[in-house]
């Protein structure tokens, strides 16, 4: 019996030592968290699979429907999360504040809770080792590869200096907080599924593939290449002495947030961009409720204080599209 329990624990140990050691083979610093490792993977390769045989043929309404949901819950995350519950950019009423709230909830993501401390932090020690998604720890570990793993110790004691009263001191914040997961689920997978099967007449094969898969797994990717391809590709007009760039891809497919070196060099402008941009549909849309009351408080920088930074930091790129004021003449 003895023998049987000495042989068993050696090969307990040398499983976790074999684990340990592939852990360290694919160059994470940090213990890999297998179960969610594993779920995102699976719901990749699921997701690849069922849309390869069920996305068409598809109503135009299921499209439409698609990308509309795209937009909701983009909206959700750039103006809700983080320019409203992270910064603080500008304050809503209760109506926008409920739509943000459902945007939110319809992409799928972890608790505001959570999300806003990991993007204080992320702000506060901007690609270092206690930033939860450091870029200069490769493209793949900024983009995804941090959510694969445990936090270091640096970034959770960090975390735990940042003030997050805010958020939990708002009650309709900590009662969303409380139900996430039943909002989560309503919102991101059964109205979706109830909508567009029930009202838009689709198949639920072929609204499993673009609601719960397509749509969702393109907004998951797209929020996340803030954090890895505008970390890495891209112009630094306002600060070149910080990692963020500016990347009009990752404008283009998340709402107007590419423009993120001079989202990091002010953060609370709700504009996150000086000049106005047909890619911006997030200011654009701020700017409509702001017009009937709904958004108010909006913050910006001044052109005082954007062209002072610019000149002094900035890699020489930027374009300065100020009008010019012709001198006063003296008759």
């Amino acid at each position: 019996m003895d023998t049987d329990k000495k042989n068993n624990e050696i090969h307990t140990v040398s499983l976790s030592e074999l684990f340990q050691s592939f852990e360290k083979s694919l160059g994470f610093k940090n213990k890999i968290k297998w179960n969610i490792a594993i779920l995102i993977i699976l719901y990749h390769v699921l997701g690849i699979y069922w849309s390869y045989k069920y996305a068409f043929p598809a109503k135009w309404q299921t499209l439409a429907f698609t990308l509309a949901m795209y937009m909701f819950a983009g909206f959700g995350l750039t103006a809700g999360v983080h320019k409203l519950w992270s910064h603080r950019a500008f304050k809503v009423n209760l109506p926008l504040h409920l739509i943000l709230l459902a945007g939110y909830a319809s992409a799928g993501q972890n608790s505001i809770y959570q999300w806003v401390l990991d993007h204080r932090v992320h702000h506060k020690y901007s690609d270092t080792e206690a930033d939860p998604h450091n870029a200069n720890r490769g493209l793949f570990f900024s983009h995804i590869g941090w959510l694969m793993t445990k936090k270091n110790e640096l970034v959770l004691s960090r975390g735990k200096q940042i003030d997050m009263s805010d958020i939990t001191d708002d009650p309709l914040l900590r009662f969303f907080n409380k139900y996430f997961t039943y909002f989560k689920l309503l919102f991101c997978y059964i109205l979706p599924f109830y909508i567009n099967v029930y009202i838009l007449g689709e198949t639920w094969q072929c609204t499993i593939a673009w609601q719960w898969f397509i749509r969702f797994l393109c907004a998951f990717h797209s929020e996340l290449t803030v954090n890895s391809l505008a970390h890495t590709f891209g112009t630094r007009p306002y600060n070149k002495e910080i990692v963020p760039t500016q990347n009009k891809f990752v404008s283009l497919i998340l709402l107007g947030e590419g423009t993120h070196n001079f989202h990091h060099a002010f953060p609370y402008d709700y504009r996150s961009g000086e000049q106005f941009d047909y890619f911006n549909l997030t200011r654009l849309i701020i700017d409509f409720f702001s017009k009937i009351g709904w958004a108010y408080d909006l913050k910006t920088a001044t052109p005082a204080m954007i062209k002072s930074m610019s000149q002094r930091l900035g890699d020489g790129t930027r374009i300065d599209r100020s009008p010019n004021v012709e001198p006063e003449t003296i008759n």
